[in-house]
């Protein structure tokens, strides 16, 4: 169920049971999964699934919140709800996000900062400061700025 993969982690390093199940509703509340609490994994949908991953993480209370193509597998329309979802997560929790994406809109969307890595893993070729206030009109001419001047440098 939803709630006892929220407090898989917690459990695991001996949090009390009443102290856990207060913090997963907690997380279920702010990732917007009221009423889904008791449902299994193939009962929710890419979307719902996604934000009990989040959720999860999240109950581990980490200083930085690892994000690898998170939304990858997700339809169009899934993956932008998501995104608009992480960054109301992130506006009340304020956790460090390092998200891992091959999209630059969506790291434009998402970042306040974007590394560009070279082939070679590790080396970093750039990094752009995303200077665009919030919320982010992806067909605004400052943000297809932004776009280009990535595009180039990866190309």
């Amino acid at each position: 169920r939803a709630i006892e993969n929220i407090e898989f982690g917690p459990r695991n390093i001996g949090m009390p049971r009443d102290e856990r199940r207060a913090l997963a509703q907690d997380l279920i509340k702010l990732v917007g999964l009221e009423g889904f609490e008791n449902k299994y994994p193939r009962e929710l949908s890419g979307g719902m699934q996604q934000r009990v991953a989040i959720a999860r993480a999240m109950a581990m209370d980490p200083e930085i919140l690892l994000m690898d193509e998170p939304f990858g597998s997700l339809d169009q329309l899934t993956r932008e709800d998501m995104q608009r979802e992480l960054l109301r997560i992130w506006e009340t929790s304020r956790k460090t996000v390092i998200f891992v994406t091959h999209s630059i809109l969506e790291a434009i969307y998402l970042s306040d900062r974007i590394l560009v890595f070279c082939p070679h893993p590790g080396n970093v070729r750039k990094e752009f400061t995303i200077d665009l206030p919030r919320p982010r009109q992806k067909s605004s001419t400052e943000y297809m700025a932004y776009y280009e001047e990535i595009y180039e440098n990866i190309s």
